[in-house]
């Protein structure tokens, strides 16, 4: 049996939104290989760094927490011949936290200055240690 694993994947508030309500983990533009690496069981909580994707609104904000339900990747036929790939995550309640109080606890922040440069690659695992104090934070409704 494999152990249990945490992730941060990187999207718009407005994608973030489309996943939850769909049951969906799409991550760095659709691409397959950073599904691959989740399995059933493991935990994964967004962050949007902006509100809209083709908007610079910022939102800096920890938006959704949610578990791998199956092993399975498909595609979804979206408009325009674009076929992201996809998985199922149970998303469960929780409340939209900002990330800048977090930071001095978070131990993939390693610049705090610098800070944003953690996910600029758009999905990255993190410690159980780290999921949890986010995670708390998001069931709690407590981000400060």
């Amino acid at each position: 049996m494999q152990h249990k694993r945490y992730w941060v994947g990187v999207a718009s508030r407005d994608h973030v939104m489309k996943a939850i309500q769909g049951g969906f983990a799409q991550l760095c533009h659709g691409k397959k290989a950073p599904l691959k690496r989740m399995n059933k069981g493991d935990w994964i909580i967004y962050y949007s760094p902006k509100v809209n994707l083709k908007e610079n609104t910022p939102c800096q904000t920890f938006t959704a927490l949610g578990k791998v339900v199956d092993h399975r990747i498909f595609q979804f036929d979206m408009e325009n011949d674009f076929q992201p790939f996809r998985r199922h995550v149970h998303f469960i309640h929780s409340t939209e936290i900002p990330v800048r109080p977090l930071l001095p606890y978070l131990s993939f922040i390693k610049d705090e200055k610098r800070w944003g440069c953690s996910f600029r690659f758009g999905h990255f695992e993190i410690s159980e240690k780290d999921f949890q104090l986010i995670a708390q934070k998001m069931v709690d409704g407590k981000g400060d």
